[in-house]
This record gives C-alpha cells, sequence and structure tokens, in this order.
C-alpha cells in the first residue's frame, strides 16, 4: 500500500481566504504534501486543479466546496463537497436534498465542522451542523482547525497568543464530534472522517499588531488526513482524482496530527482465518479476528469499540487484539507536546460483522 498525505478544507480570494490556487499548490509542494483540495465557501472553482512538482516531489491541487445556506440566520450545515461538476450551492437551504444532488452529480460529502462553537469575543456564532436526519452522506470532518480556535481561545488576548503561538492551539478533535460519531457507529452507520485545516490565511490587526492568522504553511504542518491506496500519484489528473476520492468516500485513511510528530506509517489491520481489512472495510467475525496496531513510535493507545474503549497500550508501537464481538473498531492515539497528552491519530473504524 502507497500513503498519501492530504491536507483538505481550505479558502482562496473566491471566498473568504488569503492565497491563490497557484500560491496553495506552491506552499504545499514545499510542505511535502501529495495533496490538498481547496473548497472555497459556495462557489466551484473551474479549471484551476493542476500538479506543482521540483526535483523530487509532486504535488496535486484539486479543488471541492463548502456549501452552506448563507440567508440563514444563523449559519448552520456547512457540508463539505468533493467530486462534483455542476454548481449546486443553490440547494443549500434544503441539506437532503443537497445530498441527493450531490451523489446524483457523482460526488460525495462530509459534514463540516459537525460542532463549531461560538467565540463571543470577536462576534462569531455557533456553526454546528443541526439536520442530524439527513442520510447519504459520506462522514463527518472529525478535527477542524479553525473550529479548535474557537474552543479554546475564550478572550482577544487568548485569541492573540494563539496568532503567535498556534502550535498549543490543537489538543484534540472536539468531544462532542466523538460523541456522535460514536452515536453514528453504534447505530450501523458507516460513517467515514477526515481531518481538516479550515484554512484561511487571513491578515489582522489588534491595535498595533499585525499577524496573518495560521498561515497555509502552519495548517499543512498540522491536521492532515493520511490515505492509503494501491497505487501512488501517477501524473494523471483523473486518475489522481479518482484514487484520492476512493479512498477519501470510502474510510481508507485516518487523520493525523503531524506537528508533534510525523504520523505516516500509522496502520491499522484486521486479520481473519482466510480474510484481511483495513481501514474502512469489513471482516467476518469467524472464531475471533486479530487486529493489530503499528504506530511510527511508541506511545498512549486506545482500542475503541462502538464508542467504549476495549484496551489501552502505553509505550508500546505494535499492539495485538483478539476480537470476538462484532461492531466499528477503531484506533486513538495519544502524544506528549508541549507539556499535554494531546490527540495524535485517529484511525477510521475496521467494521467486524457476524459470521451469521
Amino acid at each position: 500500500m502507497e500513503e498519501l498525505v492530504v491536507n483538505l478544507h481550505m479558502h482562496t480570494p473566491f471566498s473568504d481566504g488569503s492565497g491563490t490556487h497557484r500560491k496553495i499548490g506552491q506552499i504545499a509542494l514545499k510542505a511535502g504534501l501529495d495533496a490538498v483540495i481547496v473548497t472555497d465557501h459556495n462557489v466551484l472553482v473551474k479549471g484551476v486543479e493542476d500538479y506543482f512538482a521540483n526535483d523530487s516531489h509532486r504535488t496535486l491541487v484539486l479543488v471541492g466546496e463548502e456549501i452552506h445556506d448563507q440567508a440563514r440566520d444563523p449559519q448552520k450545515n456547512h457540508l463539505l463537497v468533493f467530486n462534483t461538476k455542476t454548481e449546486l450551492a443553490q440547494l443549500a437551504a434544503d441539506p437532503q436534498e443537497l445530498i441527493q444532488a450531490v451523489q446524483a452529480d457523482g460526488g460525495f460529502c462530509f459534514i463540516a465542522h459537525p460542532y463549531d462553537p461560538e467565540m463571543p469575543a470577536f462576534g462569531e456564532t455557533d456553526i454546528s451542523w443541526v439536520d442530524w436526519q439527513v442520510k447519504g452522506y459520506a462522514g463527518l470532518e472529525l478535527w477542524n482547525g479553525f473550529s479548535e480556535l474557537k474552543n479554546v481561545a475564550k478572550t482577544k488576548l487568548e485569541a492573540v497568543f494563539y496568532a503567535f503561538f498556534p502550535q498549543y492551539i490543537a489538543h484534540s478533535p472536539l468531544a462532542d464530534t466523538l460523541a456522535k460519531w460514536d452515536e453514528l457507529l453504534r447505530r450501523g452507520d458507516r460513517v467515514s472522517v477526515v481531518g481538516g485545516s479550515d484554512a484561511h490565511a487571513l491578515p489582522m490587526s489588534l491595535g498595533p499588531l499585525r499577524r496573518t492568522i495560521f498561515p497555509y504553511e502552519f495548517h499543512f504542518s498540522a491536521i492532515n488526513t493520511h490515505l492509503l491506496v494501491d497505487n501512488g500519484l501517477t501524473g494523471d489528473l483523473d486518475t489522481d482524482r479518482k484514487t484520492i476520492y476512493s479512498a477519501l468516500k470510502n474510510g481508507h485513511s485516518f487523520v493525523g496530527y503531524d506537528l508533534p510528530a510525523p504520523t505516516r506509517g500509522f496502520r491499522f489491520s484486521a486479520q481473519g482465518f482466510d480474510q484481511t481489512a483495513g481501514m474502512g472495510e469489513e471482516i467476518r467475525l469467524e472464531n475471533g479476528v486479530t487486529l493489530q496496531i503499528r504506530l511510527p513510535r511508541p506511545t498512549y493507545t486506545r482500542l475503541i469499540r462502538n464508542g467504549e474503549v476495549v484496551k489501552t497500550w502505553d509505550g508500546r508501537q505494535v499492539c495485538t487484539f483478539t476480537a470476538t464481538e462484532p461492531g466499528a473498531y477503531r484506533v486513538e492515539a495519544y502524544i506528549n507536546y508541549l507539556g499535554k497528552q494531546r490527540g495524535w491519530i485517529f484511525s477510521n473504524p475496521i467494521y467486524l460483522i457476524s459470521s451469521n
């Protein structure tokens, strides 16, 4: 298997970001990413997907869209839409109709920042997802870098501190988002997750202080989505787009916080009597299934089934567990960084199904 590191959910001057697609591509290439997916608000920008390359590496810039109902007050229900050919923002007022239209156009979608708290110090309202009766979406944006800022910066002074020292922001996906994901998995839904930057790279000022808030360079070093694919990028746009989007849609991936230490090399797999499975896949539960976790370095790790912790390890790099119950199994790994234990790796589930 090949591993591709992808950063997604970012904005350009077509909506509320500062960097062009070309600038983003150049920064992503320098950061060593394999791909980035730009998702401007309510506009599907065409004709800008391209490769950026140097002597040793190639980075692909893809374009999706973040759609929400701009007429709604307060703003709610943001949807990350990928692999569509048609502008669908006009359907944003009805999330279920929008999701169905995305599917009909050959695309798929993830609920963006499912829980996104208010930030009163800057007049930012809560923009969480609220229409949870919808069906047909591929998954959730589990960890959103900008939403977490709103969770930790309660005052303008704290916001200034994090603007100058953004490495202190990330702790873990929001507890409400993790709980919602586990709730959906418990009821039997197949829900994949991704990590998103929500990068805008906006120049801001507060009195005499001037600062670009969380530049693209920072985001690209932090919360990424790592894809596991059969073959790496080929240089053919249609082929590579299909490879990336298939892995994203089907959960053949994990969310990695790469700032404390690179998460490349993490693996979570299942071995049965005559079958194997990886993240996003299912395996029959016959006489037990061995789950194996391989980490880039020893750390604290939790194995979770349907929202309940079934096993923990501390200081281990390879962890194994014999599963005898059906359910959605996923992995969380934590790392000590800047004086705190912080989320490091969040896998997509492996689905163990009864053989009956």
